[in-house]
């Protein structure tokens, strides 16, 4: 599944093509450079939009090593003491907007057969992180989680825990109607099909393409068929 130019630049920064930018600095108070958890419900929504904005910008024009919080501060026209008041690093606010867009771009599949709905979500995927800059965006973040737990927590919760809810779904969907064997361990069924594409993005050592996805999922409805009959 092949997205052309403008399909691209729409997935990659509904953010932006939906926040207006502040054009002057708010200031809201708080100690420069303090690192706390994110505090929604003390956000100022205009500042809010305008630094998702300034990132989602930043990430297009200089992929995620480019960015760094004190571009974004400048771009969005607040202070660095805001954005720290609400994310206490970069890789948060920038897991943020990714998170935003991949909501933006992904649907949930349901066309009454499992092998289709595979399809359609991996395409979806392999399709998000290799025509756009989410790939690089999400290498990097796995990457520091490796080190640092709160960024490993948010990623978990952002776009792991999403990602297999909704693979999860489909699975029960093919259950429900007779398509998967009732007694299938869905957790590792899951981790086959996710893990084989997180894997295939950290160590590139071969594409992410329809064909990977066409092979992943008659593997594993292969082996899920085998379940079946024994």
């Amino acid at each position: 599944m092949e997205l052309d130019r403008s399909q691209i630049s729409q997935k990659l920064n509904p953010v932006s093509q939906k926040l207006d930018p502040v054009s002057q600095k708010l200031d809201l108070g708080g100690d420069a450079g303090s690192a706390k958890s994110p505090n929604c419900r003390r956000r100022c929504p205009k500042a809010h939009q305008a630094i998702l904005s300034a990132a989602a910008d930043l990430l297009a024009e200089k992929g995620y090593g480019g960015v760094s919080i004190e571009a974004i501060a400048q771009r969005a026209g607040v202070g660095k003491q805001t954005i720290y008041r609400w994310w206490p690093c970069k890789a948060e606010v920038m897991m943020e907007v990714c998170a935003a867009q991949m909501r933006e771009a992904a649907s949930v599949p349901d066309t009454g057969c499992v092998k289709t709905d595979l399809l359609h979500l991996l395409h979806q995927l392999t399709a998000l992180i290799t025509q756009t800059n989410l790939g690089r965006v999400v290498t990097g973040l796995i990457a520091e989680a490796q080190t640092d737990a709160k960024v490993a927590e948010a990623f978990q919760a952002q776009f792991v825990t999403p990602q297999r809810a909704t693979t999860r779904s489909i699975l029960l969907s093919g259950i429900a109607r007779g398509e998967l064997c009732p007694d299938l361990e869905l957790e590792v069924a899951i981790d086959t099909l996710q893990g084989a594409v997180w894997y295939r993005l950290g160590l590139t050592h071969a594409p992410l393409d329809e064909n990977f996805a066409a092979a992943l999922v008659n593997q594993l409805l292969i082996g899920m068929e085998h379940l079946r009959e024994s």
